[in-house]
């Protein structure tokens, strides 16, 4: 007994090294396919994770050289995030931001998957392509340009709004950059019309992976379109839907900056309703130069969106687990 015992203990460590070994020789060409890219992720995204600690201290530029104004600045701890959020305008641009953000996700939502089953219902398969590289197309526009392009419609003397459409009804022209008023309706706008073309797209390619045969049986069964949409295409595509909502949800803190500092022209009559969090902290950095100010506010949106990814993965996961992003 004893010698088997000791014989069993023997071949246990080599029977596990023959699966290491079998292991490797089968899965080991994947990881060293990996490895360029784990290689530029941990380059790329990890390693300037450690420049969050730029948010604690006070840089002085004392040297030539950044490495060394950040070994020698001082640790101030939470100062940064007191002066980001004691400041007269905290509760407008958190507020604007999340208001914002909330509307967007919402539209992104619901026009993208509406124009992703519109497409899906055209017969001409030629043209609907058409339609969709037309209306992706906005989606490679820079905010500069778009700015352009709004700016044509919204100047007050010489714009296509005061001069054609206003004075063709009879109603009194506008000063767009300096009322605020009009622009918690002409930003969300400018959201749709540039970007929804790529969500519209990732719904529609979701949709054409459904098999065809849920449709047949359904039309056997004698269900109307509005039906199948409802009782097959949302329930189906539901896993890509509550992906990319959660993403979204993810940088509710996160403005555009070029939407909102390009389109508005950074115009100050309008900062109670266009001032959000990343065009403050740009502003205060150009009167400052505190990057010290900036960081603390990229790390504080970064820190709160990975809790509203966490938490709402969590919603998902109670409600059902399949649906969960992890």
């Amino acid at each position: 007994m004893e010698q088997a015992a000791q014989t069993a203990g023997v071949n246990k460590p080599r029977k596990t090294q023959r699966l290491n070994q079998s292991y490797w020789k089968k899965y080991g060409v994947f990881y060293i396919m990996m490895a360029p890219a784990i290689i530029v992720l941990i380059i790329n995204n990890y390693i300037p994770m450690l420049g969050s600690a730029i948010a604690f201290k006070n840089i002085t530029y004392q040297s030539p050289s950044f490495f060394e104004n950040f070994m020698n600045g001082a640790w101030v701890g939470w100062k940064n995030f007191e002066f980001l959020f004691n400041t007269s305008d905290a509760w407008r641009i958190t507020r604007n931001t999340i208001l914002y953000n909330a509307v967007f996700i919402f539209l992104n939502l619901v026009i993208g998957v509406g124009i992703a089953l519109l497409f899906n219902m055209m017969r001409s398969r030629r043209l609907a392509k058409f339609h969709q590289t037309v209306m992706f197309l906005p989606f490679f526009l820079s905010w500069v340009i778009v700015s352009y392009l709004v700016y044509a419609f919204l100047n007050p003397q010489l714009g296509i709004m005061n001069n054609y459409v206003l004075s063709w009804f009879g109603a009194e022209e506008v000063e767009w950059y300096s009322d605020p008023k009009w622009w918690p309706v002409i930003l969300p706008i400018l959201n749709v019309w540039k970007g929804i073309g790529y969500y519209a797209v990732l719904y529609l390619a979701a949709i054409i992976g459904i098999d065809k045969e849920y449709y047949e049986a359904a039309t056997i069964d004698g269900a109307s379109k509005s039906r199948q949409i409802w009782s097959i295409t949302i329930p189906l595509i539901r896993p890509v839907i509550i992906v990319l909502t959660m993403l979204q949800i993810g940088k509710i803190f996160n403005a555009d900056f070029g939407m909102f500092f390009n389109a508005t022209r950074n115009a100050g009559a309008l900062y109670d309703t266009t001032l959000v969090i990343d065009t403050y902290v740009y502003q205060g950095f150009l009167v400052t130069g505190d990057i010290g100010l900036s960081s603390a506010a990229g790390f504080y949106q970064a820190v709160v969106g990975f809790l509203l990814v966490f938490g709402s993965n969590l919603i998902v996961r109670r409600i059902s687990k399949e649906d969960a992003l992890f």
